[in-house]
């Protein structure tokens, strides 16, 4: 089972005392102002009060009563100094957490399966690290943080109020706490409404990313006014849960602000009551009201801290969820290295639900193995299985006898160089992605993958050369310089197996010789999907499969009078039209 890490670390702990220190501090320029109301009140509007006690200062002079003003000034800016820094204390240990929250679901998700990842919407993920991880955040910075402080400023200036007057003190808190009560017991209808409106955001993120990403289907087919509608109905849904949750906030407001105005009026009442009995002064009554005002802002910020905590709760179970994805094992450094002798493949009834049913066959170590079949016969899903991108639901695979799944998972991939189309180029350099697979290749190993796929034919093309940025998927490339571009990289560092899904489409007639010189120069084991018949010739073997089955195996000679005796169907490309098996 998943878990985020810990709150308090040993750097995030430092921040948390250095927020009691912050409250304790706010605590004592609330008790300053409270003493020199209290005392202006008691003594420089009533002269002849003459209660020792109170009576601290004698201020019949003019610069006793500008060193009370100088006081009270020092007070007040001295708290604000308190809460500016408070603020960023907090954002900081936020921040620290959030950071190290990120970079966990992120290696999470560097171990899920790709099979199990493409299942989730894009924009669902995304919201686990957008949305989600603000919520938490907030939590963190505006929700646990502000509890810390204002526990202590409430506990310390009640405490103080309670030894002037305990009557007042009884009041103020009773009805401030019966106001932070109410807000809890609107917790779990907050949690309703905020569940309701991240599921609806999610629903329009998710749509909105579809529709950027087959923007050009909408156009092809003329359904911009149903797609509007659609996403018209997303939105106004998304609204209504957005507008419910700012009134349950909205509620929680109002149940603070008005228990801080029946604070204020049950003190003033009361007050009023002690000092025509002579329980109390008048310092007092105005000092526990401006307490009241002080620890007003506590209580508001304590009332929406639950909301802060419903929104973090929600978006740690999506988060955690989310981390449960099924991963890929086999990261243990414990686990031993796969090595490659011979690279023969033995795959002993794979099954995997919904494109392979119980095939079983034997690869031989440095042979060229052409798959062959209808769409949905389960090539490409083989050959994912083979590379380790999808582990089958039973079976499994053995490499030079020894089963990948028990094997590093690093050890895998350094073995295997794959070319698909599920595989694109990424945003970035051409040599960023050149150098994606072995970025610490020798100058003398990329420069021998340069020549044997042409690649300075292809930097001659661009601006620029290898910085030549490519945009996400590779979309400013050709079809056949993206291609030739993942070729090159899948060869880099030497891999012993080589796996080529049917990227030979839209090459140009130079392009086609390049492939077939890798192919037949690659010293390992090939397995390669294609339609064309010149470039299947190259295979020594060949699996027709059908229905997730392996149909039948035909050997081939090379001579061109003896081509494998299998159905052929019409194949064109941009450049030239071929027969291709099927």
């Amino acid at each position: 089972m998943n878990r985020l890490p810990a709150i308090f670390s040993s750097t995030r702990q430092r921040l948390f005392l250095r927020l009691i220190a912050n409250g304790t501090l706010q605590a004592a320029t609330i008790i300053g102002s409270m003493l020199l109301v209290r005392h202006a009140f008691d003594v420089m509007l009533n002269p002849e009060f003459d209660d020792p006690e109170v009576h601290m200062f004698d201020l019949s002079q003019v610069w006793e009563i500008a060193f009370f003003a100088l006081g009270l000034m020092g007070c007040t800016g001295f708290a604000a100094w308190l809460g500016f820094t408070e603020r960023i204390d907090a954002e900081r240990l936020g921040q620290a957490y959030i950071h190290q929250v990120r970079l966990t679901v992120f290696k999470t998700m560097s171990q899920f399966s790709p099979r199990a990842l493409s299942d989730r919407s894009t924009g669902a993920s995304m919201l686990r690290f957008v949305s989600d991880l603000s919520a938490i955040r907030r939590w963190i910075s505006l929700g646990l943080a502000r509890i810390v402080v204002s526990v202590i400023v409430t506990l310390i200036s009640i405490s103080v109020l309670a030894y002037l007057d305990l009557y007042l003190a009884i009041s103020a808190m009773g009805i401030l706490s019966l106001g932070l009560a109410w807000n809890l017991k609107m917790g779990p209808y907050m949690h309703q409404v905020i569940t309701e409106a991240r599921s609806r955001r999610g629903y329009l993120a998710g749509n909105i990313n579809e529709k950027i990403r087959s923007y050009i289907v909408i156009q092809a087919f003329n359904q911009r006014r149903r797609e509007r509608r659609r996403f018209s109905k997303q939105s106004k849904r998304l609204s209504e849960a957005m507008v419910a949750r700012a009134g349950a906030s909205a509620g929680m407001r109002i149940v603070n602000e008005g228990a801080t105005a029946l604070s204020m009026a049950a003190i003033l009442s009361l007050g009023a009551l002690e000092v025509f009995r002579n329980m109390t002064t008048a310092g007092n009554v105005v000092a526990a009201m401006a307490v009241v005002g002080f620890l007003s802002t506590a209580f508001r910020d304590l009332g929406r801290t639950h909301e802060y905590l419903q929104a973090y709760k929600v978006s740690k179970k999506k988060i955690l969820d989310f981390m449960d994805t099924k991963q890929l094992r086999g990261r243990s450094s414990k686990l031993p290295a796969l090595q490659i002798s011979k690279g023969e493949i033995e795959i002993q009834k794979i099954r995997v639900r919904g494109s392979l049913k119980t095939l079983s066959g034997t690869i031989s170590g440095g042979t060229i193995l052409a798959l062959i079949g209808d769409n949905g016969a389960g090539k490409s899903t083989l050959l994912q299985v083979i590379a380790r991108l999808v582990d089958p639901d039973r079976g499994k695979v053995l490499i030079d006898g020894q089963d990948i799944r028990r094997c590093n998972l690093d050890s895998v991939r350094e073995a295997i160089g794959i070319v698909s189309p599920d595989l694109p180029l990424l945003k970035g350099s051409i040599r960023f992605n050149l150098l994606y697979r072995k970025p610490d290749a020798s100058p003398e190993e990329i420069n021998r993958v340069k020549q044997l796929c042409k690649i300075d034919d292809l930097l001659a093309q661009f601006p620029n050369g290898e910085a030549f940025r490519i945009k996400e998927g590779g979309e400013n490339l050709s079809l056949g310089q993206r291609h030739k571009l993942a070729l090159a990289r899948a060869l880099l560092g030497q891999p012993s197996i080589l796996i080529v899904d049917e990227i030979d489409a839209s090459l140009d007639r130079m392009a086609v010789k390049v492939f077939a010189d890798v192919i037949e120069a690659f010293p390992g084991t090939v397995l390669m999907v294609s339609r064309f018949a010149d470039r299947l010739a190259l295979a020594d073997d060949y699996w027709y499969l059908e229905g997730g089955k392996l149909a039948s195996v035909v050997k081939n000679n090379r001579k061109p009078d003896k081509r494998p005796c299998l159905t052929l169907y019409q194949g064109t490309d941009a450049e030239e039209t071929g027969q291709g098996l099927k």
